[in-house]
């Protein structure tokens, strides 16, 4: 006989690590209990396919025969980091001032660190950076994912100065 799966309150903890490409991760709560299971399905139910490594996060848990998994994301914060007054290609870390428009990801390559973006309604392309991605709390971006982006102007052309899933963007305004 299986033992019942149950709910328990909401956990606060630290994102070890997620692999968009494997569909999971894994999160450290802060009682230092067993590793959580974060499959990707439960954060696209948040509104974002990927989590950068260190951010904090709210979740709540079942606990399973197989162990303990997370069944809803709460909350999402980045990972703290330590940047300069400039940001990716010297652009100012102070854009509050920037409207956030919608976009689409275009294309967006970890390796390379780099990706572009487009505005609905717009043919120009606008850079992605990783280290703006990070900052964001994502570790990678998927291909047609939407998303809310403000936009800077550097002297290779424009650029995402932050990036929010589309419903995460929803919830701010």
């Amino acid at each position: 006989m299986q033992k019942p799966i149950t709910s328990s309150p909401l956990v606060y903890g630290t994102v070890k690590w997620f692999d968009p490409k494997k569909g999971f991760g894994f999160v450290v709560g802060e009682a230092d209990g067993p590793d959580i299971l974060l499959h990707a399905n439960v954060l696209r139910n948040f509104g974002q396919s990927s989590v950068a490594d260190g951010s904090q996060i709210q979740i709540r848990v079942q606990e399973t025969p197989r162990g303990i998994q997370a069944v809803e994301v709460v909350a999402i914060t980045p990972p703290e980091m330590d940047l300069d007054d400039e940001g990716p290609l010297g652009a100012p870390q102070n854009f509050d001032d920037v409207p956030m428009v919608p976009g689409r990801v275009k294309w967006f390559d970890k390796v390379k660190g780099f990706g572009f973006l487009n505005v609905f309604g717009a043919d120009e392309d606008i850079f992605v950076h990783m280290d703006v991605l990070r900052r964001c709390g994502f570790s990678d971006l998927q291909a047609g994912e939407a998303v809310a982006v403000r936009i800077g102007e550097s002297e290779r052309g424009r650029l995402a100065l932050e990036v929010l899933s589309w419903d995460a963007a929803q919830k701010v305004e």
